[in-house]
């Protein structure tokens, strides 16, 4: 049974190298997590498409149950789930999303 909310989550995280599904938009985030994984993602120069699920309810809802994973935001680096605020925190301060994007091929800055 086709499912047209998670085909359009698929498509955003098949077309787009990293995304994140986020409260706001990346100019103007609308939660204190979104904001945090934006900083990170721009303080690292990463290129990423944010989907605003703030606009569309059932995005909001189908991304929830697209990953089995209760809160926004969530990033998705190739395709790959990869988490939300705490994780991507932790991964960004032990090196480990730099590894990660280095991994997929994802383009960044080096870390100082």
């Amino acid at each position: 049974m086709s499912n047209p909310t998670f085909d359009r989550i698929q498509a955003d995280i098949t077309e787009n190298p990293v995304v994140l599904f986020m409260k706001g938009t990346p100019v103007f985030p609308q939660c204190g997590f979104s904001a945090r994984v934006v900083q990170i993602l721009s303080h690292m120069g990463v290129p990423f498409k944010g989907v605003n699920v703030l606009e569309d309810m059932e995005i909001r809802e189908g991304i929830k149950s697209f990953t089995n994973w209760p809160t926004i935001p969530q990033l998705y680096v190739k395709g790959e789930f990869v988490g939300g605020c705490d994780i991507v925190m932790e991964m960004f301060q032990s090196g480990e999303l730099s590894t990660l994007l280095n991994e997929k091929g994802v383009a960044h800055k080096a870390e100082a």
